[in-house]
């Protein structure tokens, strides 16, 4: 069997009919080699998913909103299939599915269990649809369920990926099905080994196939975005971007952490481990050449500007009048680690420890719970975080202007300002 590729398409790339068959025009002619093709929830579904889960911590009548869901779906197939079509058939069971799932209880202290069980319909519903367009078109793919390949922990929403069962698994089911040609599969979803749904971190379908790209030995994986390549900075923000040609997968792994939403923070490394190149190629312009991430060996230069949105800052000061040292820093981040909650800046001083953490339902309140006994806590919420990496004096002075900054922070390479946003 020659060379695995593996393609990946997201929200942005499946969220309406038209998307769909601009995806089976990309796929059309480069269907050369075995294809495992990774799909996201169509357009916005996560964040519908999402609000449903939310009416229901807040015990109140979600129906409307899942009605909402389903029609979106229908609308698209609507445009996609005749009316007897047996995809209708599909959607109905995954609807009731979902709405099964939905009437069972909720615990606050299971919510991410809960959060994961649900999610999924995002992914499954978009890959059946996909699916039955490719087969109509005249493109032949076999549909698997990527929680049989996917084994995780526990971890619920943040889930760990075990890596030898999950190879295992893939050479048992995708190995076979790839020889007859191509594979569709959902990203962002896996499964433990009590048989739960789990998922791997928001934005997860890029880690998906990351993943199976490695346990496939895949020559590449592409990543189709609505934007030409990975650039200095997000176009819908920032002015001037620059696309680069080529990013090492180190400069690339960087900008991920400090919260690039190109490419998911966990992608990069089983992908440089293996000496896989990665694609971020644009769905609106597949023709162009996109960006290579591959090992490079001049170093980037050219700064680059991430902006994190609805970010908390939270300090804690000792009650005991003691300095901060490191058992105070230790005992902070056990709580952390505890919690799943990622620091995405950490400042220290005599007397206090400011850390900026992404808002999470219900983690504020635990993580001041855990800790209000030995630190007076304050914070602030819906604050920017903006980090500029390779940055200069100018840049940072033309940044700076006019914001309210909380904190900033600097090193020989990288600049970071936590501020509120103007109203």
């Amino acid at each position: 069997m020659s060379k695995v590729i593996v393609f990946k398409f997201g929200g942005a790339s499946v969220k309406d009919a038209k998307s769909i068959k601009n995806l089976f025009n990309i796929l059309f002619n480069r269907l050369r080699n075995p294809t495992i093709i990774v799909v996201s929830a169509m357009g916005k579904s996560t964040n519908s998913l999402e609000a449903i889960i939310n009416l229901k911590v807040q015990k109140k009548d979600y129906s409307s909103n899942i009605s909402i869901f389903e029609n979106f779906h229908l609308e698209i197939c609507q445009q996609l299939f005749p009316l007897h079509h047996s995809v209708f058939l599909e959607l109905d069971t995954q609807f009731t599915l979902l709405k099964e799932k939905m009437k069972e209880d909720l615990h606050i202290d299971r919510y991410d269990e809960f959060y994961d069980q649900v999610i999924c319909f995002g992914e499954l519903i978009s890959t059946k649809i996909i699916q039955s367009f490719l087969l109509d078109s005249g493109i032949n793919c076999e549909w698997i369920d990527a929680r049989s390949c996917i084994s995780t922990d526990s971890d619920y929403r943040f889930a760990k990926i075990n890596w030898n069962v999950t190879k295992q698994n893939c050479d048992a089911i995708l190995l076979q099905l790839l020889k007859k040609g191509t594979v569709i599969t959902q990203g962002f979803i896996g499964r433990d080994s009590i048989g739960k749904t789990t998922t791997l971190g928001r934005e997860g379908s890029d880690f998906t196939a990351s993943i199976l790209g490695v346990c496939m030995n895949a020559s590449e994986v592409i990543i189709w975005k609505d934007v030409e390549g990975v650039l200095n900075a997000d176009p819908k923000i920032f002015d001037n971007t620059t696309k680069f040609d080529e990013l090492d997968y180190k400069e690339a792994a960087e900008l991920t952490y400090y919260g690039a939403s190109v490419i998911h923070p966990k992608t990069i490394k089983p992908l440089a481990n293996s000496n896989i190149p990665l694609f971020v190629k644009s769905f609106l312009n597949p023709n162009e050449s996109g960006t290579i991430i591959h090992n490079v060996a001049k170093s980037n230069q050219t700064p680059c500007l991430v902006l994190k949105t609805d970010q908390i800052l939270v300090s804690f000061r000792v009650n005991d009048f003691t300095f901060i040292n490191e058992s105070h820093v230790r005992q902070i981040y056990g709580v952390l680690e505890k919690l799943k909650l990622k620091v995405n800046l950490l400042q220290t001083s005599a007397i206090s420890i400011s850390i900026v953490i992404d808002e999470q339902k219900f983690k504020l309140e635990k993580l001041i719970s855990e800790l209000d006994e030995d630190f007076t806590i304050r914070y602030n919420e819906k604050l920017n975080l903006l980090t500029i990496k390779n940055h200069n004096s100018t840049l940072i002075k033309e940044i700076t202007q006019e914001k309210e900054i909380m904190l900033e922070q600097m090193t020989r390479n990288t600049f970071q300002m936590v501020y509120k946003p103007s109203i």
